[in-house]
């Protein structure tokens, strides 16, 4: 066990909380406006209640208690082990905030970054200590999904990875490694190309969105819910992946010189996106509809672990 301080008390920063103080560790959480710190405890206390009902989490209060509110910076990162830093996606803001928490923090201490797309080569390459900077991006919320991508920049000191990666599996996170630096690591670029797909598609007007969706929640979903696409193929044909390529490959070949359009992320294309999603589910349903997605994905991720065990 250590002591983890988590910068940012937003979404991303109340998940982090919950999986540190989860697994034991101490947790200071700091936040620039610290009435949005205070907010953000009694949020946490209030997934902590729901986690437990679908054990998932042990006894609400005791976690609770080794969670913190730092009054200053300086406060939350005293002594400890392990950063993880939730600022905007403001490049400005991470150069400035890395420099800080390269003075403030021990030199043992690992700084690591949520973002969702700015490399660690961006963020770290002025700051003094950036042997110790990586990024590990989690999936939104990180207490129910577990992968946790590590990308370290060019001089991150591979002790660094192996060191983080081995606090995420403490913690109960799974530990995705990137060989090397990309944009929007690996996650973002598989659930892009998807996106990109399904907006052309829907843009063409060859389904509804509803049936779009319909095709991953209750088509590929299910297999990707406890295999990878690489595995998945490699169980679809008689003789593995090799034969499933050679099988498929005029089909994949094919399709993939179709699909050289960008699809509009903007305009009348996704005004029909928009007046098809409410249909089935108004605004004012929207925060509603988000309990209920991490409902299920509680009870999904309990039925792994059983089926695991």
């Amino acid at each position: 066990m250590g002591i983890a301080a988590i910068i940012g008390s937003g979404l991303i920063g109340q998940g982090w909380a919950i999986v540190f103080a989860r697994a034991g560790w101490s947790v200071r959480l700091f936040d620039t406006d610290a009435a949005r710190a205070a907010q953000a405890r009694t949020l946490v206390a209030q997934q902590l209640r729901t986690l437990h009902e679908h054990g998932l989490a042990g006894e609400p209060e005791a976690i609770l208690a080794r969670v913190a509110i730092a009054a200053t910076l300086e406060e939350s990162v005293a002594g400890v082990d392990y950063v993880q830093e939730n600022s905007p996606e403001d490049l400005a803001i991470k150069q400035a905030l890395f420099l800080r928490l390269d003075a403030l923090t021990p030199a043992t201490a690992i700084l690591a970054s949520s973002t969702s797309s700015i490399r660690a080569s961006l963020f770290s390459r002025d700051v003094p200590g950036q042997s110790r900077c990586l990024v590990a991006h989690p999936v939104n919320p990180p207490y129910l999904v577990p992968v946790v991508e590590l990308s370290g920049a060019p001089w991150t000191a591979p002790e660094t990875i192996e060191r983080c990666g081995a606090i995420m599996r403490e913690v109960g996170q799974k530990p995705v490694v990137l060989r090397r630096e990309i944009e929007g690591f690996i996650l973002n670029r598989l659930q892009g190309a998807l996106l990109q797909e399904a907006l052309r598609l829907a843009e063409a007007g060859y389904a509804s969105v509803e049936d779009i969706d319909a095709t991953v929640k209750d088509g590929l979903g299910l297999r990707w819910s406890f295999m990878g696409p690489f595995e998945t193929i490699d169980l679809n044909a008689p003789g593995g992946i090799a034969d499933y390529c050679a099988r498929y490959n005029g089909m994949y070949r094919s399709i993939g010189a179709s699909q050289t359009s960008e699809p509009a992320w903007q305009g009348p294309a996704v005004q029909d996106l928009e007046t098809q999603r409410r249909e089935q589910l108004p605004a004012a349903d929207l925060h509603a509809r988000r309990f209920w997605r991490d409902e299920r994905l509680m009870q999904l991720l309990r039925h792994k672990q059983q089926a695991d065990e």
